[in-house]
């Protein structure tokens, strides 16, 4: 079943990041933005880290912004703070403390990603890769295909994939 915000206006967010600036999303129209939701706990959130802080150069070189998103509640701020710093993470940690940001999203894991075009709509949808605790080398890196699509303004295939991580700890109901 198709994401209901595929091909769809991103949700507009302004968020403080951890180097004390803000990121708002509205700001960065024109621009591919990776919109990636981010964890200090979840390994599969740090592999992630790896690809993407291999990749910034050629991501910025070609007008690409990323954002990670941290929504975890079990995460303060200085722990995000802490393993950003330890990761040598290369692009800003915004804190979605309310996590409304999630929710608009519907972010359920991290990493999970969202590729926002130039016109601003949201056009992948999912998983870095292919990679699973089962099979931990991944064939294809999902989120490469989308953003080269994207600079060209082809649709990605495929536009969504199940993203694969640790759940985005929210309050417990009740």
């Amino acid at each position: 079943m198709p994401h209901r915000l595929l091909d769809r206006a991103a949700p507009d967010f302004s968020l403080p990041t951890l180097n004390g600036g803000r990121f708002k999303l509205s700001e960065h129209l024109g621009h591919v933005v990776i919109v990636n939701f981010w964890s200090a706990e979840c390994p599969w959130s740090r592999r992630a880290d790896l690809v993407l802080s291999y990749r910034n150069k050629a991501l910025v070189a070609q007008g690409i912004a990323v954002i990670g998103v941290a929504s975890s509640l079990n995460e303060p701020e200085a722990e995000l703070r802490y393993e950003a710093d330890f990761r040598r993470v290369s692009y800003p940690i915004a804190v979605d403390s309310d996590q409304n940001v999630a929710n608009h999203y519907q972010a359920e894991v991290t990493p999970h990603f969202f590729v926002v075009d130039a016109k601003g709509l949201i056009r992948y949808i999912g998983a870095l890769d292919d990679a699973t605790a089962q099979r931990r080398i991944p064939r294809v890196i999902y989120l490469d295909q989308a953003i080269a699509a994207v600079l060209v303004n082809r649709a990605p295939n495929p536009q969504t994939t199940t993203a694969y991580g640790s759940a985005i700890v929210r309050p417990v109901p009740g």
